[in-house]
């Protein structure tokens, strides 16, 4: 049994196509079938149940695929440990986020002092973070959300490195424009600028909504916080914005007295997985770089639990 028999039947039982599957890998699909069969015949079981041109992985195959994927990451991390001896500088980070813009000043300023660090940065949504850290692909995921993957037997780990209030902003020219403060259920008949369902983000700021006691009328749905303060200027609206991405003098903000709008983001990875030297390092990095940014009282007390379980 060969490693590259592994490897080739890893992606086959992904696709359960052999052309699919040889196209990826850039092999010949006759030969890519050869090693599949060699592969069945020394184990002694089909591994893939054929009808015609179709495979489907069996019982068989989807135990030996559970054996081959932990093989497999075990020797990526012991390929990854091992690089690791030639130090910090020389390592590589992987990280997975659905939000780039808190992150961009600390990775360019942990860059500075590490240029040698290798950077992978992966946009994806919470179901895809949890999957990519459990299954060793990434390193950390930033993420102001916990993953789908939570619950008292998780091997998820996480710290929270920042937490920033969430304001009203409104045009200058709006009726609560002079006014420093408000109860979120006052502006209940608004029109509201929001991201689009399934935004973390927006996941949050629903929340909010509900503890105010109303569903707003949104009367357009973004992608990006900046299109939302754009059109919060053009006068279309109203919306929730924070406060970590600095002040914006053409948008009027206002506190949010009731409810408590606050949102927490927090640095994940997987205890169980090998974190190279370079990613515990960052990942000490930007605790630091936060609590040096001096977040509020609240944060300080939250951010001293280092380690913890998702919940």
């Amino acid at each position: 049994m060969e490693l590259l028999q592994l490897q080739y039947f890893r992606t086959v039982a992904r696709l359960e196509h052999i052309t699919k599957a040889a196209q990826e890998l850039r092999i010949a699909q006759p030969a890519l079938s050869k090693t599949i069969a060699r592969l069945e015949e020394d184990i002694g079981v089909p591994l893939f149940d054929r009808h015609g041109r179709q495979i489907r992985l069996n019982s068989y195959g989807k135990a030996f695929l559970e054996r081959v994927e932990a093989a497999l990451m075990l020797l990526e991390e012991g390929r990854k440990e091992v690089s690791e001896l030639a130090g910090l500088e020389h390592g590589g980070i992987h990280l997975a986020t659905s939000t780039l813009d808190r992150l961009a000043e600390p990775i360019g300023k942990f860059l500075a002092l590490h240029p040698k660090v290798q950077f992978r940065i992966t946009q994806a949504s919470l179901k895809e973070m949890a999957q990519l850290v459990e299954t060793g692909e990434v390193d950390l995921c930033f993420t102001p959300l916990p993953t789908d993957r939570t619950g008292i037997q998780t091997e998820l780990r996480a710290i929270a490195v920042l937490s920033e209030e969430v304001y009203l902003a409104v045009p200058p020219d709006h009726r609560l424009a002079k006014r420093k403060s408000i109860r979120l259920s006052e502006v209940a008949s608004e029109r509201f600028i929001g991201y689009k369902e399934g935004i973390p983000f927006q996941q949050m700021n629903e929340d909010f909504f509900r503890a105010a006691g109303f569903t707003p009328n949104f009367v357009c749905r973004v992608d990006e916080p900046s299109a939302i303060s754009s059109l919060i200027q053009a006068g279309l609206g109203v919306g929730l914005v924070g406060n970590c991405a600095g002040p914006n003098n053409s948008l009027h903000i206002l506190r949010i007295e009731q409810p408590v709008c606050r949102r927490h983001f927090h640095l994940v990875w997987h205890e169980r997985r090998y974190l190279s030297v370079a990613a515990r390092q960052f990942r000490d990095f930007v605790v630091q770089y936060f609590r040096e940014r001096k977040q509020t009282p609240h944060m300080e007390s939250e951010a001293k639990s280092v380690e913890r379980a998702m919940v």
